[in-house]
């Protein structure tokens, strides 16, 4: 694989491209539902509708937002693949599934395990015996220490700090900065050190 295709036309995507150019990976083509450019680093910029003869072809989803980027993704008939930046340090015994993209900076320690269509952004830090599910954002420089679960759709906002063996539940809302030391139950957003929960997303 030298060639891939990005959904997602926007800041995120433009990283994305970064990380796929460290590792010696062209960008054939971005592909958007409504895109706002013709070309992005002087890669075409395409709508959804008209991108039929890329179907089959190597993709990520270039998509920053976690409820979008599994609605994608379960509409897409390519083959996802995973992009893990040149800088980045992934323990051999870590696991890490297709459509998730790991940024510069980051490390991954042993037996991490983390889902398909996550983004681990630049300089996180993510410990030993993690589990981190699908359709997760880990924002820059985010510590997850030991032992941590994450569950799906989850998004831990830039420098928040997750302490060992805390379990977090599906489509939460960690603040920025945040400094984790209880289990946060599903839907529910955090913020502050200690963090606390002040709103849920939905009706669990």
């Amino acid at each position: 694989m030298n060639k891939i295709c990005l959904f997602g036309a926007s800041g995120h995507g433009k990283v994305v491209k970064e990380v796929a150019s460290s590792i010696d990976i062209n960008v054939e083509v971005f592909i958007d539902d409504s895109p706002k450019h013709k070309f992005i680093h002087k890669i075409p910029v395409i709508i959804s509708n008209e991108a039929s003869k890329y179907e089959g072809k190597d993709l990520l989803i270039s998509i920053g937002n976690n409820l979008i980027r599994k609605e994608v993704s379960e509409k897409l008939n390519n083959s996802f693949t995973k992009l893990i930046h040149k800088s980045a340090i992934v323990s051999s015994t870590a696991n890490i599934l297709k459509g998730t993209v790991v940024m510069a900076g980051v490390i991954i320690n042993a037996d991490t395990q983390i889902g398909k269509h996550t983004i681990i952004n630049t300089n996180a830090i993510i410990e030993h015996d993690c589990k981190i599910e699908d359709y997760v954002h880990v924002s820059p420089n985010a510590t997850i220490t030991g032992n941590v679960i994450i569950g799906e759709g989850t998004h831990i906002g830039a420098g928040a700090i997750i302490l060992p063996n805390i379990s977090i539940g599906k489509w939460v809302t960690i603040g920025a900065g945040s400094v984790v030391l209880d289990n946060v139950p599903d839907f529910a957003t955090v913020v502050g050190n200690p963090a606390r929960i002040i709103k849920y997303n939905k009706d669990e």
